[in-house]
């Protein structure tokens, strides 16, 4: 269950939240605020999940507000002004709801919050043996990309690539997300039993490896990516040491 407080100077406005809020079953509204600085208030007294704010707000608007925040909970921001988009995902708010909106609208922005809530509750230790099935943290990526958060399941990376200060994840489906994350922080991210690095350009799923040869590694009969002179001998010694030669 999510506990949330809804915060918005336009009664309306306010009492549509509550509705939507009240017919999401893992959603609790423990209050709401016409004023940021009421919810500076709550927020310090009690332990909150997710805001629903609005930016356009007299004194404190939701931007601001938002910026005062240390321990902040996740935030979607809901306003009548497109313009504050570029804004309100700099401050990694899970979604952006343009008003008016409607409640599959207001759904979908939930369902985000929620998704991300159960990763990050699943990547608190847990006290199994390591026989049972890989925490949920294990198996995806929660990756910001076009102004959302795209939950990726790791095994579907195929492989990734550099682009400057950007890497792009290539997926089982075709498609490829991009995003703000440099490769070396990629590397250290990803199981390395089942990823590598095999150019300065380039991190390889190798349960995607179809064949390699002479400086390429081949992921399905016309997409490879480059082995770099650096990495031969480690991809070498990888192939010897789970491979057998026939």
């Amino acid at each position: 269950m999510l506990k949330c407080i809804a915060i918005d100077d336009e009664p309306l406005a306010l009492r549509q939240l509550t509705a939507y809020i009240a017919k999401v079953p893992y959603l609790e509204l423990t209050a709401t605020c016409n004023n940021a600085l009421d919810a500076q208030q709550i927020l310090a007294e009690r332990s909150i999940d997710l805001i629903f704010v609005d930016i356009n707000m007299p004194d404190l608007n939701g931007v601001e507000f938002v910026r005062t925040l240390t321990n902040r909970p996740m935030v979607i921001f809901t306003t009548a002004y497109s313009e504050y988009a570029v804004e309100g995902f700099k401050l990694d708010a899970v979604d952006y709801l343009l008003k008016p909106f409607g409640f599959a609208e207001f759904s979908r922005s939930a369902a985000k919050a929620n998704s991300l809530y159960e990763l990050r509750h699943n990547q608190r230790p847990a006290a199994t043996p390591e026989s049972e099935a890989e925490p949920k943290d294990r198996e995806y990526l929660s990756v910001k990309a076009d102004y959302k958060v795209s939950l990726v399941k790791i095994a579907d990376i195929v492989y990734i690539e550099s682009e400057g200060e950007y890497v792009r994840l290539h997926l089982a489906d075709g498609t490829a997300i991009t995003t703000l994350f440099r490769l070396k922080n990629m590397e250290t991210t990803l199981p390395a039993e089942f990823f590598m690095r095999v150019h300065r350009s380039y991190i390889v799923n190798l349960r995607c490896i179809k064949s390699y040869v002479r400086g390429r590694i081949y992921l399905n009969d016309t997409e490879y990516v480059p082995i770099g002179e650096n990495y031969k001998e480690a991809f070498q010694r990888y192939i010897e040491a789970n491979f057998r030669n026939l």
